[in-house]
């Protein structure tokens, strides 16, 4: 005889719902464990009165006095002669005898170094070849027309400064030494063309007289702008 299993016994037919009844119920759980709080109980204390101590009382005692000490004995001092001898010190005279050589040193003396009076200040400036016959007040003038002339003669824009549209102002600085040359000559200007052009102009100046502070020949500085302008 076969046996034969019948819908209504199947065990595994609501298993799928009893395991997610029984996972809620453990998460249900969990949760209320993790989210259990405990609060301490509060205990109140009678406060302690403590009674005031009555305020002992301290007796009144007398101050002993104690006598100064005795004053110490006066010290005797002894009066000793001295009886040792003192070395004296014999002095020697300083004063050489014509026997005596005499070596002298040779001792190197240290050139003064160049001191540059500026043209503003100097007593006797530099006399530009054509101001020798002015009058000495009207030398600094002089000097300063005979240089703008020169400029003017020797003056020449660069073609390449010209062809870019290059221009301004170069300030030159220069320094007419002892023996009237021209030396340390320094441009500053927006190009190097432009540059160029005004040492060509300043190395071109002819030997001057220089310039003489207290009668002595000094280094004088010199300053002037050269302006390149396009027309």
């Amino acid at each position: 005889m076969e046996i034969k299993k019948s819908p209504k016994v199947d065990l595994r037919k609501n298993s799928g719902l009893y395991f997610v009844i029984g996972l809620a119920l453990v998460l249900f759980i969990s949760w209320r464990a993790i989210e259990w709080k405990t609060f301490e109980k509060n205990y109140d204390y009678e406060t302690l009165t403590v009674e005031d101590e009555e305020d002992e009382v301290i007796p009144i005692t007398e101050q002993i006095k104690t006598p100064p000490p005795p004053p110490p004995a006066p010290q005797v001092i002894e009066i000793v002669q001295d009886e040792e001898d003192v070395e004296e010190t014999v002095i020697e005279s300083t004063e050489t005898n014509e026997e005596e050589i005499v070596e002298i040193v040779d001792v190197e003396v240290e050139e003064e170094e160049e001191e540059d009076v500026p043209f503003a200040v100097i007593e006797d400036v530099p006399i530009f070849p054509g101001c020798e016959g002015v009058k000495k007040s009207e030398r600094r003038d002089c000097f300063q027309e005979q240089m703008n002339k020169h400029i003017h003669k020797n003056f020449r824009y660069p073609e390449i400064a010209q062809e870019m549209g290059i221009q301004g102002r170069v300030y030159v600085s220069f320094i007419i030494s002892k023996d009237g040359s021209i030396t340390n000559i320094s441009m500053r200007g927006p190009d190097k063309n432009l540059e160029k052009e005004a040492h060509r102009i300043i190395s071109k100046l002819p030997l001057m007289t220089p310039g003489k502070q207290r009668g002595r020949p000094v280094r004088v500085p010199f300053s002037i702008p050269i302006i390149f302008r396009l027309q």
